[in-house]
């Protein structure tokens, strides 16, 4: 069976930064396959083209240029915010949690999520970055295809795969 849509695709792959030699990003193997339902936008279009048409046993290995990824790094998604906004409830909260490096889970001013690096801190103010951790990064995917199957009703209704046919 070809890969096409409404189809369940379970697979194995690394995920290396510009090409195949690059630098590891992601690996996933047979012991915790990666499963998807094709054609319903559960990861980067430039992913399903790729894959389009491939059968169980094929191997795959392809580029995606950053823009059909995760996009540009945009300046604009890097801001200055008020100490103040954190309202951490203790100072040790907050020397721990703004550090630089580390990732913080927050929400924009109409309460959706938003992931962000801290890049710098001062006595009032913290630089973030709410870029894509892989924007600007051009992706190369190697792996196998294990697995494909028609997709279940349910599993088309909801728009994505169900673990051992229930819902999750």
């Amino acid at each position: 069976m070809d890969i096409d849509q409404d189809k369940v695709v379970g697979l194995t792959y690394e995920l290396r930064a510009d090409n195949e030699g690059g630098q590891l990003i992601q690996k996933v193997d047979e012991n915790s396959p990666f499963y998807f339902l094709f054609g319903h936008n559960n990861v980067i279009k430039g992913f399903e083209s790729n894959l389009k048409g491939k059968s169980t046993g094929d191997d795959f290995g392809f580029s995606i240029p950053s823009d059909e990824a995760y996009g540009p790094v945009r300046k604009e998604a890097i801001v200055e915010l008020d100490k103040k906004v954190f309202n951490f409830p203790d100072k040790g909260k907050e020397d721990e949690m703004l550090q630089v490096g580390n990732s913080l889970a927050l929400q924009d001013q109409n309460g959706n999520p938003l992931d962000g690096v801290v890049l710098s801190v001062d006595e009032e103010k913290v630089k973030m970055d709410f870029n894509h951790p892989l924007a600007g990064v051009n992706l190369y995917f190697t792996g196998e295809i294990l697995e494909v199957r028609e997709a279940t009703d349910s599993e088309v209704d909801h728009g994505h795969v169900h673990a051992d046919g229930a819902h999750s």
